[in-house]
């Protein structure tokens, strides 16, 4: 049987994943920081294991008799007063997992790296695709340049003993988003309370068919490469008009202009820790292609309503809507 350890299973993705893996039999060990903390499987049958990607040491006896590390554990820093120590805190922590990794013998690391290591095409007339790198320091944004330096040190180890890849979700929904990561949008959407949209392209896929792809790249996946999880590529009307339309509720009718968007990035720089961290990188979105993901992982995807719908069940479960 398939011993698999998820890092970050009491977050979104990670707590989708450790599900998938115990779907398919394999046994699940599911590390947390904070003891007791269940994030949302507290229903599924798995092994608790504490570990903090700063001690080396919690995290070597975490991967003890494992064959495969699910890496879906980062914070997601956007103050970018904090940039260099954020970004230097994500490599240690990077390099502290990859070294565990060795010194246990694990078989296969998939890396959860992010659709923002991604770069605009190197040729007109194309989506975007994992030939395309970003360039560091074309953000601004900590975020950015943290899963980028993240993913640069997970694919260097492949060259060096670690058997590791890295998979690129694209902006990412669903149920059990327990610390509203990603859906706060989404819940604002659903409530009414969007009455604004930008111009932006982006995509979109359900944290369902991510966890998937996770579990089927430890069998199909080639070590030192790259994949892009993506389903759908939309504008910001369009996706924020669906979910919407699913919850029953007014779409957003108001556009904001690119003068007003830079105005608001502008006065809000002395504003860290806010959605104008979001607002800044919002230029760098893009519609990218899922092909390479589809041609070696066998990556399927679900429609976008049922993605919106799912979620929506879920937060109204819980008292959220």
């Amino acid at each position: 049987m398939t011993k698999c350890l998820v890092l970050g299973a009491t977050g979104f993705i990670g707590g989708h994943i450790a599900r998938a893996a115990a779907a398919r039999g394999w046994h699940v060990r599911a590390a947390r920081r904070r003891p007791g903390a269940t994030g949302a499987i507290e229903d599924l049958n798995v092994d608790w294991a504490e570990a903090n990607l700063n001690n080396r040491a919690s995290l070597i006896a975490a991967m003890q008799d494992c064959d495969v590390v699910f890496h879906a554990a980062a914070a997601y820093p956007h103050d970018s007063r904090r940039m260099e120590e954020d970004v230097r805190t994500a490599v240690e922590q990077m390099r502290n997992v990859l070294a565990a990794a060795e010194d246990t013998g694990i078989a296969r690391l998939i890396f959860t790296s992010s659709f923002t290591t991604i770069g605009p095409p190197g040729e007109p007339g194309r989506w975007a695709d994992e030939r395309d790198f970003y360039r560091p320091g074309s953000s601004g944004d900590p975020y950015y340049e943290s899963k980028w330096a993240m993913e640069v040190e997970a694919l260097a180890a492949a060259q060096w003993g670690v058997a590791a890849l890295a998979l690129c979700p694209v902006a990412v929904f669903g149920p059990g988003d327990v610390h509203m990561s990603v859906s706060e949008t989404l819940v604002m959407t659903a409530r009414g309370r969007m009455p604004f949209y930008v111009d932006a392209s982006l995509s979109v896929i359900d944290v369902r068919d991510v966890a998937v792809a996770h579990v089927t790249a430890v069998e199909r996946g080639h070590a030192g490469e790259r994949y892009i999880l993506s389903a759908h590529n939309l504008t910001l009307q369009e996706g924020l008009a669906e979910i919407a339309r699913v919850a029953g509720v007014r779409p957003p009718r108001i556009r904001i202009s690119p003068p007003v968007l830079n105005a608001l990035i502008a006065g809000g720089q002395l504003l860290p820790g806010s959605p104008v961290g979001y607002l800044r990188t919002m230029r760098l979105w893009q519609p990218v292609s899922n092909a390479k993901a589809v041609a070696e992982l066998g990556l399927t995807t679900r429609p976008f309503d049922e993605t919106v719908a799912g979620a929506l069940a879920w937060f109204r479960a819980r008292g959220v809507l």
